[in-house]
């Protein structure tokens, strides 16, 4: 009985819709979006707020919010189970970030690695929301007094400043916002590059063959794979020195649920030519059941707006207590 009264946590994420899903972001966050709806209160976010750091097409962007917006529902997040909402629609993030900006130290956003690596990778934009981009991050998760933000390698700097900024705002005027904790997904996968596989698969990739999207058509897909960067031993097994290999395992590994002993034993004495084709035709089945649903939903506007609809109006409710009560205690008069 206990176990039934017991409050589930809450969990917040957030993806920006830039251009199509990859299957990275798919097995090393979406797939887990969909597992943790069933056992949390999940909060998640299009973070189209966060885009235009990098200068956008309007015309594309449009197009792209509800691109991300079905695909990530075909993916399996449940209208009914988690508050999946556009960050722009709920006017709380950006009046947070601001008020953030304000406990956060100039030395703590000058260290993020993202903010040097974007500088570098675009360097005619470097512009002050790219340089603050962690305080509205920060204002995303602890608007919604999230118990728990799901993080790969590439975003515990990320968590670690919203942490900070938690503290020291507790610190000066109480207990206002809950301090997070990082969630690593047991199955989260890290797919790399098929092209090079020391990189992170990613859609800016130069090289078409290097990155897997949702919307890839199965013959392309199978192409992608065939073509994937291996290395001269022809025996499928997970090791070090062996990055390609490990990149193809990983990914068989989390669309089928097989583990690398079972892997390596099912291909033991087969070549790299049959590996990669399995591995092409178990992630053409994975995505299936997915472009068929986007294809459903994007040809239904109306569906896609009442979804987002209904959780914009839940997120502004929710995080509206949490601005005010910030508001409050720093000294506002509020309306």
């Amino acid at each position: 009985m206990e176990q039934q009264t017991e409050k589930k946590k809450i969990v917040f994420s957030a993806i920006q819709p830039s251009g199509t899903i990859t299957l990275g972001n798919y097995l090393g966050a979406i797939k887990n979006w969909t597992v943790m709806q069933e056992e949390y209160n999940c909060i998640y976010a299009l973070a189209d707020l966060h885009t235009i750091t990098v200068r956008q097409t309007p015309a594309t962007f449009r197009k792209n919010i509800l691109d991300a917006y079905a695909s990530i529902l075909a993916c399996g997040i449940d209208a009914e189970k988690s508050v999946f909402f556009i960050q722009s629609h709920v006017t709380t993030h950006a009046q947070l970030a601001w008020l953030l900006n304000c406990y956060t130290q100039f030395g703590e956003l000058s260290r993020m690695t993202q903010f040097k690596d974007k500088s570098a990778k675009h360097a005619d934009n470097v512009n002050a929301g790219l340089f603050t981009y962690p305080t509205l991050m920060a204002a995303d998760i602890l608007l919604y007094q999230a118990d728990m933000v799901p993080v790969g390698a590439d975003q515990k700097q990320h968590l670690e400043i919203t942490r900070n900024i938690a503290e020291r705002f507790n610190g000066i005027y109480g207990n206002v916002f809950k301090v997070p904790e990082a969630y690593i997904p047991k199955n989260g996968a890290r797919v790399m590059s098929l092209q090079d596989p020391t990189k992170k698969m990613s859609k800016s990739d130069e090289n078409v063959n290097a990155c897997v999207t949702l919307m890839d058509s199965p013959e392309t897909i199978m192409k992608k794979f065939k073509r994937a960067v291996t290395d001269s031993e022809a025996i499928v097994r997970y090791a070090d020195g062996k990055e390609g290999i490990n990149n193809l395992m990983g990914i068989y590994s989390a669309v089928t649920g097989l583990s690398f002993e079972q892997i390596e034993k099912d291909f033991d004495g087969k070549g790299y030519g049959d590996f990669k084709t399995t591995v092409g035709e178990a992630v053409v089945e994975a995505l299936r059941p997915i472009r068929e649903r986007y294809e459903k939903y994007i040809a239904d506007k109306a569906y896609l707006q009442e979804c987002y609809t209904k959780a914009d109006e839940i997120a502004q409710k929710f995080s509206q207590r949490t601005l005010d009560k910030a508001m409050k205690k720093v000294g506002y008069v509020l309306k």
